[in-house]
């Protein structure tokens, strides 16, 4: 079979189709014929050589697809050749053949093209984990979700909104980014790139201390200012950390103050078990969803898997809103 390769770590160039053994199901997995895969941020680590594949898992990029079930392994009851199913790799995606757990696969809502089927797996299981499970929001709690305009942050928005969740205020880097997630359901949208600070404008709107989770995928330069705008016992959630890692002048005064909790969390090292519980509960609240169109896959731009080095280089440039998509296989 074909699939995309890395020459050597480095830049979106060394992305190349090339080919490679296709991989055999064991007991529990399904072979399958990808239709579309999904770049994600952990694919540019990857493929920089930063962030290596956990123990036993594929060594091509590609953390979610969806296509049609090619075959399945001797022990799968749940499925058959012909499914069209979507969901969640730790790696192997960009491929025209993938190995998915049938735990966690789950069937495309009818009326969803393999594109839009292929934007949901990673981002609506990290938002649902982070959302849901992690920061267990509540009706009419406040959230701010960093990157708003991102894969997990346009899911994020659409899942507060589901959960109850009051005011969502949402930070982005463009007017255009501000217009889609007012469209998604955000209620403040905040322009990091402004003059006044997102954290200034956004005690500003709605007070001081008065947000009760916190997605945040930048790290160390907002992290001061995430404990600025929480509410007492409120709940920062670290998805990732693009802008460095380390706080300078750390203070535990306000930990202690507000009684806020910290958690870091990252969903392709999870177990089996782990993403299995998650995946189940994920289908059974937002599947339904789908279908009658309260929530939607974003979907920015898909590219022929032959431009996955332009892909990569749109994601890069932070241009995307919502997912970027591959398209490996005709529908």
């Amino acid at each position: 079979m074909q699939a995309i390769v890395v020459k050597a770590p480095g830049g979106a160039e060394q992305l190349q189709v090339e080919e490679v053994t296709q991989p055999i199901p064991g007991p529990n997995e399904l072979l399958i014929k990808v239709q579309t895969a999904a770049l994600n941020r952990a694919d540019i680590l990857q493929r920089e050589g930063k962030y290596p594949p956990p123990p036993g898992a594929s060594e091509l990029l590609g953390l979610e697809v969806a296509g049609i079930v090619e075959a399945c392994g001797d022990s799968c009851g749940q499925w058959a050749p012909g499914d069209r199913v979507m969901g969640l790799l730790p790696g192997g995606g960009y491929a025209e053949y993938a190995l998915l757990d049938e735990q966690l696969a789950m069937p495309i809502p009818q009326g969803l093209s393999f594109e839009q089927a292929a934007a949901i797996p990673e981002v609506f299981l990290t938002a649902f984990q982070c959302v849901k499970w992690l920061g267990d929001i509540k009706h009419g709690q406040n959230v701010l979700i960093h990157a708003g305009a991102s894969g997990v942050g346009t899911a994020a928005i659409q899942l507060a909104q589901a959960f109850g969740a009051d005011i969502i205020a949402v930070t982005v880097g463009s007017d255009l980014k501000q217009e889609k997630c007012l469209d998604l359901g955000a209620t403040l949208a905040l322009n990091y790139k402004s003059d006044v600070t997102w954290a200034d404008a956004l005690v500003e709107k709605i007070g001081k201390d008065n947000i009760h989770l916190v997605l945040d995928f930048v790290g160390a330069p907002y992290f001061k200012d995430n404990l600025k705008v929480l509410a007492p016992e409120g709940k920062l959630v670290l998805i990732a950390a693009m802008g460095g890692f380390k706080v300078e002048s750390f203070n535990l005064l306000p930990f202690l103050l507000k009684r806020v909790q910290v958690m870091g969390t990252t969903l392709r090292s999870r177990s089996l078990a782990y993403k299995t519980k998650l995946t189940q509960e994920l289908a059974e609240f937002v599947l339904p969803r789908f279908r009658d169109e309260r929530l939607k896959p974003v979907v920015d731009t898909v590219f022929p898997w032959e431009e996955v080095q332009a892909a990569h280089a749109h994601m890069e440039a932070n241009l995307n809103i919502g997912k970027i998509i591959l398209k490996v296989g005709a529908e």
